[in-house]
């Protein structure tokens, strides 16, 4: 598989399908692992690093459960192609910053993703559209028992899986699920509700995880500890939440629709106007409208577009995305410029 390939194909978390996809973009599971016979990452030195990178390279190339995977080493990439993986949700922003002794494996679909030498030896992922993490976890279990077979993992019988952050410690799983909550921000309702998941133990980023703020109506929702649980407590636990979270979603679309169908409807229409004739838009803004016209679509108030083609313009029209697909770098106006055609385009109303 060709990095290039990528803009091709819509990944796993935008396809707009499964369970209450209307509201849950999508579910992951994530799996911090480290091998028993290596210093973890931060600790490691260059040799060491290699030597770990090189043994999880050789196990990952036969695994059945990583299908046509291939291996993107870090080192000498062009930093818009590690934006570009970013961008994608294949690896981190943290991963991206430093490359010595680094990689990620992506398997075919975009479903299924390793990061090697992240935080942790091994950072997998699965990601599954829609509210699905006990799917996401059933194939995340699959990779990671076939793992676990060729390549010795650090493990206590006390404390669990050995991880380098301690809240990652004992399953070392984190379960996320991104929402797209745009009636809650406009009722005024969010800051409610995210303040009491945050009493609830669990933690609500952005639409890039760790380190980023919610923008365009999104919330990434997780399990802040994993020690002292089973998997599937923990699963549930987050599953719970989210249902809750659901529930308020859609009772603040029928308030809206309810009580300000008018200025509902003239919000969302202005979006579509804007997407429709801008000559030049940030990617920003285009978050911000494109989250108002996939409520619309969602609410059936916007009928000539499918959720999926919505859902794609949000990543094809980040940065890297723009830059692929122009086949060269370009600035921030050019950007802007670019990102505005791609967006009437895809519109179909040039």
């Amino acid at each position: 598989m060709e990095l290039n390939s990528l803009l091709n194909h819509t990944s796993e978390w935008l396809k707009g399908t499964g369970p209450n996809a209307d509201i849950v973009i999508s579910s992951r599971i994530r799996l911090a692992r480290n091998l028993d016979k290596f210093a973890f990452p931060q600790r490691a030195n260059n040799k060491q690093g290699e030597e770990v990178l090189n043994a999880i390279e050789e196990k990952i190339k036969k695994l059945d459960y990583l299908k046509g995977v291939t291996i993107f080493r870090l080192l000498g990439m062009d930093s818009v192609d590690k934006q570009f993986l970013v961008e994608r949700h294949l690896m981190s922003l943290e991963h991206a910053q430093k490359s010595d002794s680094k990689a990620v494996a992506i398997e075919e679909e975009e479903v299924a993703s390793v990061m090697i030498n992240e935080e942790d030896h091994i950072r997998m992922q699965v990601v599954q559209s829609g509210f699905n993490l006990f799917e996401a976890w059933n194939i995340a279990n699959k990779i990671d028992d076939s793992l676990s077979k060729e390549l010795g993992i650090a493990f206590s019988p006390e404390w669990g899986y050995l991880t380098a952050c301690p809240t990652n410690t004992g399953t070392g799983m984190r379960g996320s699920v991104m929402l797209h909550l745009p009636a809650l921000v406009m009722t005024r309702q969010i800051d409610r509700v995210l303040a009491a998941i945050a009493k609830l133990s669990f933690t609500t980023r952005g639409l890039y995880g760790e380190g980023t703020q919610a923008s365009g109506n999104f919330f990434q929702v997780s399990n802040q500890v994993s020690l002292g649980h089973a998997e599937e407590e923990v699963i549930e636990n987050i599953n719970g939440l989210i249902r809750q979270i659901i529930e308020q979603e859609n009772q603040a679309r029928e308030v809206l629709l309810s009580r300000n169908k008018p200025v509902l409807e003239d919000r969302i229409n202005r979006s579509m106007g804007i997407l429709r004739s801008a000559r030049i838009i940030s990617s920003q803004e285009t978050i911000e409208l494109l989250s108002m016209v996939r409520l619309g679509n969602d609410m059936g108030i916007i009928k000539d577009i499918d959720r999926r083609r919505i859902n794609e313009l949000f990543i094809l029209t980040q940065p890297a995305h723009l830059q692929k697909m122009d086949k060269k770098k370009l600035s921030s106006v050019e950007r802007d410029i670019k990102r505005a055609e791609l967006i009437r385009n895809k519109l179909n109303l040039v």
